[in-house]
């Protein structure tokens, strides 16, 4: 498959984006919970996970790449791992509006479990003692409300692996989604069985490791 590179850096690119952008903004929401920004980020969020893949993605090629050609109305064809993590142009959109349609299920996940996690005694013994907001949200929220979200990240693994169809047909790349369908439509079972071997072994270590997050992250695990 001649741009392999662009399956597996997109992939990894897009999802690590995900969760830079989502943990951040469902703390932010959750502090800020009712508020303006809070406000915006929940109907932005609402719009996009509801919105069609594929209308999100022609609406960024006509914005982006052709009424404003910033970026490349195709992902990179290159065969160089190099030359495609450098390719921001033709890279950037594939990978920003995967990461938006991830984002806007992540964050809601994010704000519920900080908003949970703030409503916790220790959070307001903590905030009792005078310790500074920022020492409150970097010490006691985040790494409890990261939690579920740790249990999420896992099941999620397996995605990574199954690809996007309609990102792949649209944006012009040889993903594996592309792979799985053209295996079916000439009978390719080899492919095929090593496709579904591949996913189940991801989804168990996608439950492996997030059970590992766990009991790493939260003491009352191990000791449970």
């Amino acid at each position: 498959m001649a741009t392999r590179p662009v399956i597996l850096l997109g992939r990894f690119y897009y999802f690590i984006l995900a969760l830079i952008i989502a943990i951040p903004l469902g703390i932010y929401q959750a502090v800020r919970r009712n508020t303006l920004g809070d406000n915006v980020a929940t109907t932005l969020a609402f719009v996009t996970y509801a919105m069609p893949d594929f209308f999100l993605y022609l609406i960024a090629i006509s914005l982006l790449a052709l009424t404003f050609p910033i970026f490349s109305y195709e992902a990179s064809q290159s065969t160089s791992v190099l030359a495609v993590a450098l390719d921001w142009r033709a890279m950037t959109l594939p990978i920003v509006c995967l990461a938006l349609l991830i984002v806007a299920g992540y964050s809601r996940y994010m704000r519920s479990s900080a908003m949970d996690t703030l409503a916790q005694d220790y959070i307001k013994a903590a905030r009792a003692k005078g310790l500074p907001e920022r020492l409150v949200l970097m010490r006691h929220l985040l790494r409890n409300a990261c939690l579920p979200m740790a249990t999420l990240i896992g099941l999620s693994i397996p995605y990574l692996l199954a690809g996007n169809l309609i990102c792949e047909y649209v944006f012009n790349y040889q993903g594996l989604g592309l792979l799985f369908y053209d295996s079916l439509q000439t009978e390719d079972y080899p492919v095929l069985l090593a496709y579904t071997l591949l996913g189940g072994l991801l989804t168990i270590a996608g439950n492996l490791l997030a059970d590992v997050a766990l009991t790493v992250a939260d003491p009352r695990i191990r000791l449970a």
